[in-house]
């Protein structure tokens, strides 16, 4: 398979580190699977880092008295910043290839959870998110890139199956373990657990990633104005709908000038000479419809990953440690799912398998709705389980049905595309998840935080159980997308 415009081809070993061809004498045709898992662990240390922060919320909000619009402000800057970042992975490939920004990613995330876990004040905890958050986005793209244009497409699904099957591992044992984690040793503690990944993925990557990346190319000059327009968009959306919850009408004007300015990085993009998003994705049908689904997928999904252990600990009381065990049966069978579905890639319909994982996954949210204060911990467990398996049918498909018939030389773009709108999807999913929820507290006379007798434990599950439901037909919806993702039938004849 081609791999794209590449640096010229040297022997030996280079002052930074090995050359292609040394490696390749060195590892054969290891040489890209050991470049995967590389890259596999870098991912799995974002993930960690941006879902062990979920069970500590409660934990940071009495530490640093944190109402509930400030308390999801330290998930939402993370999403937000990772969700810019993402634009940047094909420009930096470009100039400094993919060993040199993978490095630099790693730096920064590592340095992030380093001074984050020493935060003074909530300012400066936030700002260690974002710099975490930043890194995470320009890592997200990178094994997708990786696989859609080193290995030959009857290997696709074996690589993405391969590699989800680490990955997804990580948002169950991201809580998990920061349950564990905010009880023995407080919520600092947390930042500190992606230091050691870091630091094992740097290592990995001086040793199997070529100096010569096969991933650097011209090097274009960055669309900053772009970049700019795309963040003011953002910021001001999620923006607008935090602030709804004082006051609709500033919200809806800040949320409208955020909606202006996202029209405007569109009309940017079509006509910069070297922009962030190439508009041309959007005329292959398949992408167009992949990237609803992702948008749609990834505010439901994130909002939920939010939700959850809030109401185990919050609603229904459960300590930290338990709060974080109820998603680890779920990712173990997320991982068994997304093994097996990466493997029938090629005898399933991309259509068929997202749209079969979005009726799951939202089904065990409308189930969730159902709760009640004598839900049973296995019962939660269970639905957990469900909704993962859901989630394992869709991520091997959506973006291999996505990226079908792209142009080659639109993989890098169209990867990082696909998972900026995903993000921006979750990061919208976050905040309407938190207002959402703090609207329907309202609506029933309760609050977060602090004792309470069973009326009030019960006003707050039927608060969380309103708010499931809600992201269970946001999640449904993206079915009517989903079956968009089918290849044009070939003419007769």
């Amino acid at each position: 398979m081609s791999e794209g415009p590449v640096a010229p081809e040297t022997s030996g070993k280079q002052p930074g580190g090995p050359t292609r061809a040394v490696l390749r004498d060195r590892y054969g045709d290891r040489l890209r699977w050991l470049v995967l898992m590389t890259l596999m662990l870098g991912t799995v240390s974002s993930i960690v880092s941006s879902t062990i922060i979920n069970v500590a919320i409660p934990d940071l909000s009495r530490h640093f008295v944190l109402g509930q619009e400030r308390a999801q402000w330290v998930a939402a800057s993370f999403m937000i910043a990772m969700t810019l970042s993402m634009l940047l992975t094909p420009w930096l490939l470009n100039r400094y290839g993919l060993r040199r920004t993978f490095l630099g990613s790693l730096l920064l995330l590592g340095a992030g959870g380093l001074f984050g876990g020493f935060s003074p004040t909530y300012g400066v905890m936030i700002a260690m998110r974002v710099a975490e958050g930043a890194a995470a986005g320009i890592m997200q793209p990178l094994p997708n890139i990786l696989i859609l244009r080193v290995f030959e497409e009857r290997e696709q699904g074996k690589a993405i199956s391969m590699f989800g099957f680490g990955v997804v591992l990580a948002p169950a044992l991201g809580p998990s373990l920061g349950g564990f984690l905010v009880e023995a040793f407080g919520w600092r503690s947390i930042f500190f657990v992606v230091v050691p990944l870091t630091l094992l993925g740097a290592f990995m990557a001086r040793r199997f990633m070529a100096v010569d990346s096969i991933m650097m190319g011209e090097r274009e000059p960055l669309d900053w104005r772009g970049l700019m327009l795309a963040g003011v968009a953002t910021v001001s959306l999620l923006n607008g709908v935090v602030e709804m919850r004082e006051s609709v009408a500033a919200g809806m004007a800040l949320a409208g000038f955020g909606v202006l300015m996202l029209a405007a990085f569109v009309l940017w993009q079509l006509r910069a000479p070297h922009p962030l998003m190439n508009m041309r994705l959007y005329s292959y049908r398949q992408f167009s419809a992949g990237a609803v689904v992702a948008f749609i997928y990834g505010a439901g999904l994130f909002g939920s990953t939010y939700l959850l252990p809030v109401y185990m600990q919050m609603a229904l009381e459960y300590t930290p440690s338990r709060a974080g065990l109820v998603l680890l049966p779920a990712g173990v069978m997320l991982a068994l799912t997304i093994a097996v579905a990466g493997r029938f890639t090629h005898r399933i319909a991309p259509h068929v398998q997202v749209s079969v994982g979005l009726a799951l996954l939202a089904l065990s949210f409308l189930l969730m709705a159902l709760g009640s204060p004598s839900t049973p911990y296995l019962l939660l467990v269970a639905l957990a389980v469900l909704g993962r398996i859901g989630l394992g049918c869709i991520l091997p498909s959506l973006t291999l049905g996505s990226m079908r018939g792209v142009d080659f030389s639109l993989i890098a773009q169209g990867s990082s595309c696909i998972n900026f709108i995903r993000q921006l999807g979750g990061a919208i999913g976050v905040s309407l998840a938190g207002v959402g929820l703090q609207w329907r507290l309202s609506e029933h006379g309760a609050v977060l935080g602090g004792a309470g007798d069973a009326a009030l434990q019960a006003a707050r599950i039927r608060a969380f159980d309103e708010t499931f439901l809600a992201v269970g037909v946001v999640i449904a919806s993206a079915i009517f997308a989903a079956w968009r993702i089918r290849p044009r039938p070939l003419p007769a004849g």
